[in-house]
């Protein structure tokens, strides 16, 4: 079932008031509704790797134990990296949240549908992951509430939102991953951790 609200809408309202919450997202439409959105030191958009962000985002919260990770993915890369789930619920860091936009494409390769669109569930992956709070967002309704977990919740969390294909405009984030790391650095750790 694909869904109707809008993925980069729903990424904007998950955003707001943001505070201190560091902020990563998979390859091709996350990355580039991030950008569209912020341009946060804080944020840090995956150009590669696909099936990685699930991994990066867990070595972030692991790293930063006193602040909150949410990572941004899509269906087709979540499907790439499903082993992440069960090492995110093994390591059990209680700042990460994962939301997954599903749209059950595959965005960057041609729209192809993904398995999720053949009814594999990844809430339900994520919970036999043993993940102690999943949820499938469908409704607008339900985005507050998810907004709300992802800044209290003991996690890890694992949302799956229902997404609408939509062709928004790419906006490209910076392509420098070492810009991306020194600026995440040191609005972590100070100007210091640049050299380090």
């Amino acid at each position: 079932m694909s869904g109707v609200l809008d993925r980069r809408a729903v990424m904007g309202q998950l955003l707001e008031e943001r505070g201190d919450l560091i902020v990563t997202t998979g390859l091709g439409a996350t990355a580039w509704d991030l950008a569209s959105l912020s341009d946060s030191p804080l944020d840090f958009p995956l150009w590669g790797a696909m099936g990685g962000a699930v991994m990066f985002g867990l070595g972030l919260a692991l790293a930063q134990p006193e602040r909150r990770v949410l990572v941004f993915t899509g269906d087709g890369e979540a499907l790439m990296g499903l082993g992440a789930f069960s090492t995110a619920s093994v390591a059990r860091p209680g700042n990460l949240s994962v939301v997954v936009l599903d749209n059950e494409r595959y965005g960057e390769t041609g729209a192809q549908r993904t398995h999720t669109a053949s009814g594999v569930d990844l809430e339900a992956v994520a919970r036999a992951c043993g993940f102690p709070h999943t949820v499938t967002v469908t409704a607008q309704e339900q985005v507050a509430a998810l907004r709300q977990s992802i800044h209290t919740a003991d996690g890890p969390l694992l949302a799956v939102v229902k997404v609408a294909r939509t062709p928004d405009p790419m906006t490209l984030p910076p392509r420098d991953g070492t810009y991306l790391k020194n600026r995440m650095r040191a609005a972590l750790l100070g100007p210091a951790a640049i050299f380090e």
